[in-house]
């Protein structure tokens, strides 16, 4: 018999308990070690996606084209525009922000940019881009049961400067609906 195993494979005695515990503690060390190094990309990812879920962290570029809609939207409403949604979207594209100004019915594009060295925020409003926004128009005319009304797209160029508004343009009547499309 020897000492510590009660006579019998794999028991031990209470006075080895200490030498018991001390592996014990190494090998529940080593395994949340293990599952610390193979788990940790996916706790990461876990992370990432309940912040982005909760709505605490959003990319830096999020945040500044909600602050550029937000300033376009106070510019558009002390010009006299009223304004009517933000954010519509159907399957075809979507509309920053639509406003009324009288009779017509505004559709604003809004770009926000940190800095113009390079080009104008509206030169980004390309030919496929008016499109989409040309037919996400027609789509929210026929949600209101085509309307006889003025449409025109207006584009709002907002500068930031260290995440701060600097600048707000409006241009109005930028562009007509693309072609092969027509309202009214």
């Amino acid at each position: 018999r020897t000492p510590g195993n009660l006579g019998m494979p794999g028991r031990r005695s209470w006075d080895d308990n200490s030498s018991c515990l001390r592996h014990a503690a190494v090998i529940e060390g080593a395994r949340a070690a293990i599952k610390e190094i193979l788990c940790w990309h996916h706790m990461n990812l876990a992370a990432r996606i309940k912040s982005w879920w909760s709505g605490n962290e959003k990319p830096l570029h999020l945040r500044h084209g909600e602050l550029g809609e937000r300033a376009a939207r106070k510019h558009l409403k002390r010009q006299g525009l009223k304004f009517l949604t933000a954010n519509f979207r159907s399957p075809r594209g979507e509309i920053d922000l639509i406003c009324r100004d009288q009779d017509c019915l505004v559709f604003v594009e809004v770009k926000t940019r940190s800095s113009e060295d390079w080009v104008r925020p509206a030169a980004a409003v390309n030919k496929e881009r008016r499109q989409r926004l040309t037919r996400a128009a027609l789509d929210y005319l026929r949600l209101l049961q085509n309307p006889r009304v003025k449409v025109r797209f207006d584009i709002v160029e907002v500068l930031l400067q260290d995440s701060a508004v600097r600048e707000v343009r409006h241009l109005p009547n930028t562009f007509a609906m693309e072609w092969p499309y027509r309202y009214g």
